[in-house]
């Protein structure tokens, strides 16, 4: 799109909409089928501020707001503050037994579907002909979706490890996930962000990994949980595995998503062995399975929403700090210039323990420091 076009002729337009600068013409009503060009919203994609990419951040505009926002929630449904909302209800709130193990399997999900784009280096979309409603992600490759398969391992996670022992209808579960799903999936080919096969690739993908680590992932669990050197073990493999994924290509994205990940991972497992070796139970009590939602009360629900309210600030303030702290002290070991704090989070010696760190201190703050202040406050 042209810079100095006109309203009607500057950006693609989405949902069917014209695109490369194609101009509808402008009815006054009074022919049959002339009623005027539809009313469209203008805006400009959600960028990532490590990224320069001025060809994918055209304005676009849509008619349809109700597909946007729809298509809007079901891509943050594979984001980070998704999952930073998510995760801590569950194991909070719900099921700490359910939230680790889904938190291992999303980890390896993860990890893996970030290294294969690394591997095999599909291109995006390219734009035009597609229009590009996001480019938080445009660095990175595009085979596999990570996620379409975030969005599909998640709930089918859900599915396969609370069914049993969660009261609730097997029907209810079906659809759940299905809708879950379907609406990541489709969301990224609105977005204009993946091809169908892309998508396709990224679900059959997660299925794949579903069907090996599920059988197993009791057996992660009881490991992180009860072995007495785990946390060696878990923060020293997690840490090989992000400086392995940092080799496989050049600078994108998907590096510092995949060592965040990783992080979030090992925090998640030293915090819950750490829960083990003091005593603090956070998992249901056996007699009380299986757990049901019947008992829910104004009382608990607001208990509920307090924790989370309480428990997310003090991630976002633990994500904060950490920042604040690794990131100039890895320039001041590396001996790297901090003048420009975009270029030097780029580096490797900079952004990998950045991000680890970083989030391997909110994974552990998920698991042990917060419950520790409910308990202190009386909100366990």
């Amino acid at each position: 799109p042209a810079g100095g076009a006109g309203a009607e002729q500057r950006g693609p337009v989405a949902n069917g909409g014209p695109a490369g600068g194609q101009a509808h013409p402008t009815g006054n009503g009074a022919v049959p089928g002339a009623a005027g060009t539809p009313r469209r919203w203008r805006r400009r994609p959600r960028r990532n501020s490590l990224t320069e990419e001025e060809d994918g951040s055209q304005e676009f505009a849509t008619r349809s707001h109700f597909l946007y926002y729809l298509f809007s929630l079901g891509t943050e449904l594979g984001n980070e503050l998704f999952y930073i909302l998510f995760f801590p209800f569950c194991i909070w709130n719900l099921d700490a037994w359910l939230g680790r193990r889904l938190i291992i399997i999303w980890v390896w999900v993860m990890y893996l579907g970030q290294c294969t784009k690394d591997v095999i280096r599909w291109p995006r979309p390219a734009s035009p002909p597609v229009v590009k409603l996001e480019v938080f992600y445009n660095s990175e490759y595009s085979m596999p979706s990570t996620h379409a398969m975030s969005g599909t391992a998640i709930p089918l996670a859900l599915l396969l490890l609370s069914y049993g022992r969660w009261q609730y209808p097997l029907m209810f579960g079906l659809i759940l996930a299905f809708c879950w799903c379907s609406l990541v999936c489709c969301s990224r080919i609105y977005m204009g962000m993946h091809s169908i096969l892309d998508v396709i690739a990224g679900f059959l993908y997660a299925i794949l990994i579903l069907v090996i680590f599920h059988p197993v992932v009791d057996l992660i669990d009881n490991f992180n949980l009860t072995y007495k050197y785990a946390p060696l073990i878990i923060i020293s493999l997690h840490l090989a595995l992000g400086i392995f994924s940092f080799t496989l290509d050049t600078w994108s994205t998907s590096r510092g998503d995949t060592a965040q990940i990783l992080g979030c991972g090992a925090g998640v497992a030293c915090g819950s062995h750490v829960n083990y070796i003091l005593g603090l139970q956070l998992d249901p009590p056996p007699h009380t399975l299986p757990l049901s939602l019947s008992s829910l009360t104004v009382t608990v629900f607001g208990k509920a929403i307090l924790r989370l309210l309480i428990g997310v600030i003090v991630l976002l303030l633990t994500k904060v700090a950490m920042k604040k702290a690794t990131i100039p002290l890895a320039c001041k070991i590396f001996r790297i210039p901090q003048g420009d704090v975009r270029k030097a989070r780029q580096r490797m010696e900079v952004e990998l323990p950045y991000r680890y760190i970083t989030y391997g201190m909110v994974g552990f703050s998920l698991m042990f420091i917060v419950p520790c202040l409910f308990h202190f406050i009386g909100l366990s």
